[in-house]
């Protein structure tokens, strides 16, 4: 066809059908108008996403290759609007992330009000890694610890924990990390056999511990007997210890390593005035369950939901064999100054039975009990504990005793700050 030819004559000559480029035109336009329609909807659900998800995923930062930007996720400041979503996200599925720049909220030598159990620095713990860990969940973005938002929480309201030494532990954490930003005289803590209350003044709030290592009484409350042979549960009792627990907005509990003691326990009904008269001795698992419900009635009995929020934190795994992460030369946690690495690590320390049991009785409880699993987060940090780096007797271990960890190295509790910091990370996030 020539330049010179005819409208009529072109219409003609196509009569019937369209010229190829003017349907290629119109192709590649009706493309880059669906094109452009699709990315206005992308972006429309990813905005619905980011306000209406409380738990996003992270995929775009796994796929981005810019550090920075991933760095500056992580210092975003956090403030009352969590993306945090138990119903969305499951903080059990992540990995522990090195960042040297993460600075903890308080030392064992600002901090106060930590034992020495757990004072690993001032012990003469040379190394600092174990510090600079951060929990990073696959798909979701775990809100850092603020000790301002965390203290607006408590305005006028009672925390407590309530537990063993580990729970004390994940008490003096959550201590240290708020008292820093409070006036030295507007605050106290007042010390006590089986109870102590640290209280913020300004804030009308206290953040309290009570001691209570099986939740239910024994005779090795308040005088511990070395001897688990010689320790009895009343297993159908806990009016002794609950008694100071009335009138709580929000409280915590906890109880398993206590009830580790690798024999059959000796159990009890009634009083303790028979002595070891009377006692039946039972499997752990079992003398466990019939303790936990006991507890568990008495929640559902005297706890109104409506006033009190209650959370259950998941055993403290043990990491006293070192064969469990495959360190066949190792002396329990001796030395160890990097976390494992392995997906799902799971070592002797954290009884599943036991667990089974938590989630059997809380199921058919009527008072909603939230769950802080920290049991596999924590499995992989067996750099963290105390080790020869603690007391005994109230004394710090001398270089002899450090010199023998197989006897002497403590690998139940943890160093603080440290691991017990996420555990309240995610508590805080739970609020």
């Amino acid at each position: 066809m020539s330049l010179a030819q005819s409208p009529a004559a072109t219409m003609k000559s196509y009569r019937g059908k369209l010229p190829l480029s003017i349907i290629t035109v119109l192709v590649c336009s009706f493309a880059i108008i669906a094109l452009l329609y699709t990315e206005r909807l992308s972006s429309l659900s990813s905005g619905s996403i980011f306000k209406l998800s409380s738990c996003p995923k992270r995929n775009h930062i796994k796929k981005s290759k810019d550090k920075t930007a991933e760095q500056n996720i992580y210092n975003t400041e956090i403030d009352d609007r969590f993306d945090f979503d138990p119903e969305e996200c499951n903080v059990v599925n992540g990995k522990w992330v090195f960042n040297s720049s993460i600075k903890p909220l308080y030392s064992d030598r600002t901090c106060p009000y930590l034992d020495m159990q757990v004072s690993c620095v001032k012990n003469g713990r040379p190394d600092s890694d174990y510090r600079h860990w951060e929990w990073q969940p696959e798909d979701c973005t775990l809100p850092r610890f603020n000790p301002e938002l965390a203290l607006k929480k408590l305005r006028n309201k009672r925390l407590l924990f309530v537990g063993d030494s580990l729970q004390r532990g994940q008490w003096q954490s959550f201590v240290c990390m708020v008292e820093s930003i409070i006036p030295e005289d507007k605050k106290h803590l007042k010390r006590g056999r089986s109870h102590t209350v640290f209280k913020a003044k300004e804030y009308n709030a206290s953040i309290e511990f009570y001691w209570a290592p099986f939740l239910i009484e024994s005779n090795s409350d308040l005088q511990i007997i070395g001897d688990p042979k010689k320790r009895i549960l009343k297993v159908d009792s806990i009016e002794k210890h609950a008694k100071h627990w009335g009138a709580v907005d929000i409280i915590v509990f906890n109880t398993y390593v206590w009830w580790m003691s690798g024999i059959r326990l000796k159990t009890l009904w009634g009083s303790f005035a028979n002595g070891a008269d009377g006692f039946e001795e039972l499997d752990t698992p079992i003398a466990y369950r019939i303790g936990l419900k006991t507890w568990a009635n008495w929640i559902d009995s005297t706890i109104n939901p409506n006033r009190t929020r209650v959370f259950f934190t998941t055993m403290s795994p043990t990491h006293t064999k070192s064969i469990d992460w495959g360190n066949k030369d190792g002396i329990k946690c001796f030395n160890e100054t990097k976390p494992v690495t392995k997906k799902k690590h799971w070592g002797s320390g954290s009884d599943k039975k036991m667990m089974s049991v938590v989630s059997d009785v809380m199921k058919k409880m009527k008072v909603p009990v939230t769950f802080l699993n920290i049991t596999q987060i924590s499995e992989y940090r067996i750099d963290a504990h105390a080790s020869v780096y603690t007391e005994a007797g109230g004394k710090v271990l001398t270089e002899e005793e450090r010199a023998d960890p197989l006897r002497h190295a403590d690998c139940i509790h943890w160093c603080l700050p440290g691991v017990p910091d996420t555990w309240n990370q995610i508590f805080l996030a739970h609020l």
